[in-house]
């Protein structure tokens, strides 16, 4: 699959970039770095955004954070040679905050935004908007104030309202997902095992629970019941196999513990809104312009 390895201009000694234009031209094709991004997009309605293995039209307003390696680009958009579209984008590396200073009360909203970037995170069109000038002004101050508006901004996007979770929780290797330590012992144990059968009983053995404590606690901690739960990582780990490897649908499909095809195809297109051959197709095709 043609997805790229971004070199971005970032050095040691950077604490942020910032990245503004207007044009008429729009493509960001797939690519992926080891830096935090931030992109603002304003005016390029129906592109088609990929964040990890989701996939979705833009809107005109789109403010996302994606974390290190994660896949993403926004392609596909219909041009008008009249219509100026302006592009905000911010990349920071992932060790300019300390891993001591995100323990610290105050920073416990960031901390759990950089962990919510591991899926990539879709703003609302509200905050979008409510933090345009914010974002504008970043190449506009110098120095220190500079950083004092990024970090402000930083904590506008951490308590900010109606963010979406893009990609699903399997596709990146991260597990830092849960503040839960039983849920990421739970998860580990799903992702070793995920192409067997998984008894509920099984992991809540595996934790020292009852099949009912265990059971509330996953639906409490993850918004999924165990199945919904086992089946997301499991359609996480195949939608990174078909854009990874040329394995056939139906060995992705058995690999990654789904025990029929038309039962996989049903819950692929449910989760993702396209099939898995269309979810391929959708990767390939991109040009390296790095």
């Amino acid at each position: 699959m043609n997805i790229y390895r971004e070199i971005t201009p970032l050095n040691e000694n950077d604490c942020f970039l910032v990245f503004e234009r207007s044009r008429n031209i729009f493509n960001f094709p797939i690519h992926f770095h080891p830096e935090y991004e931030i992109n603002f997009i304003y005016n390029a309605k129906g592109a088609k955004r990929t964040v990890g293995d989701h996939i979705e039209e833009i809107d005109n307003y789109e403010l996302v954070m994606v974390g290190p390696n994660i896949y993403h680009g926004w392609e596909d958009y219909k041009n008008n040679p009249e219509n100026t579209l302006h592009e905000i984008t911010i990349q920071f590396p992932r060790n300019l905050f300390d891993s001591l200073i995100l323990k610290k009360n105050i920073l416990q909203p960031i901390k759990e935004l950089f962990t919510s970037a591991n899926q990539g995170i879709l703003f609302s069109t509200e905050t979008a908007i409510k933090l345009e000038s914010k974002l504008r002004s970043l190449n506009s101050s110098n120095g220190f104030e500079n950083l004092l508006t990024f970090q402000s901004l930083l904590y506008d996007l951490a308590i900010s309202k109606n963010k979406k979770l893009l990609s699903s929780i399997s596709f990146k290797e991260t597990t830092d997902f849960f503040k839960s330590e039983k849920i990421e012992k739970f998860f580990n144990y799903v992702k070793t095992n995920y192409q067997n059968t998984i008894r509920v009983e099984e992991a809540a053995s595996v934790i020292n629970m009852t099949v009912i404590s265990f059971s509330r606690l996953i639906k409490q901690q993850t918004g999924k019941t165990f199945i919904e739960f086992v089946n997301e990582l499991r359609l996480g780990v195949a939608a990174r196999m078909l854009i990874e490897t040329n394995d056939s649908i139906s060995e992705i499909c058995f690999v990654c513990g789904f025990n029929n095809i038309s039962n996989f195809n049903r819950l692929f297109k449910k989760s993702k809104k396209c099939s898995p051959s269309e979810f391929r197709n959708n990767f390939i095709g991109t040009k390296n312009i790095f």
